[in-house]
C-alpha cells in the first residue's frame, strides 16, 4: 500500500525538538556526484538515475560522507498553488534510526517554504506515518489493485 501526502506550507513550523547526532551537518549537495551516487546505491540502486549533476539535492553529512539525501523536486503549479516536495528520500543503512532522515526532511520542507512554495507533496511512500510526524497528511492510498478507501 502506497500513500500520497501533502503539507500546506503556510501551516508548517519546524519542530525544534527534533534532534540527531551533533556531528551531522546539512546542506545542498555540491561537487562531483560520485560521492552522492555512492550513498544512493547503499539505499536504492535504481534511484541513481534520478540524481543528475544539476538536480537540487539536500543532504545530511557526517564529515564529507553523504548519509541521507532527498531531491528538492519542483512539481509545478495547480490551481494557482506552487507545489514541490522532497523526493527519493533515503538514509544510508548504518545511519538509520538516529533521527537524521526526519531532521533532513524537516529542513528540506523548511527550504521549500522559504522559497515560496505553497504545498509540499510526498509521492509514492510506504512510510506515511513517518512523514506525518512533520505534519504531512495522507490524501490518497493506493496499491497495484487501485485506489483504496
Amino acid at each position: 500500500v502506497f500513500e500520497e501526502q501533502i503539507l500546506k506550507l503556510s501551516d508548517f513550523t519546524p519542530e525544534a525538538s527534533l534532534v540527531c547526532p551533533e556531528n551531522i551537518t546539512f546542506g545542498i549537495y555540491e561537487g562531483d556526484v560520485s560521492r552522492l551516487h555512492a550513498a544512493i546505491r547503499e539505499v536504492e540502486e535504481d534511484w541513481v538515475r534520478y540524481f543528475g549533476p544539476r538536480d537540487p539535492v539536500y543532504c545530511a553529512f557526517d564529515g564529507e560522507k553523504v548519509v541521507s539525501f532527498c531531491i528538492l523536486d519542483e512539481m509545478g503549479i495547480c490551481q494557482g498553488l506552487r507545489i514541490a516536495g522532497p523526493g527519493c528520500v533515503g538514509t544510508v543503512p548504518a545511519y538509520r534510526k538516529k533521527g537524521i532522515g526526519l531532521k533532513m526532511v524537516q529542513n528540506a520542507t523548511a527550504i521549500l517554504k522559504d522559497r515560496g512554495y505553497d504545498i509540499s507533496y510526498i509521492h509514492y511512500t510506504q512510510v506515511g506515518h513517518w512523514y506525518a510526524r512533520l505534519g504531512y497528511r495522507t490524501v490518497l492510498r493506493w496499491s497495484g489493485r487501485g485506489i483504496l478507501p
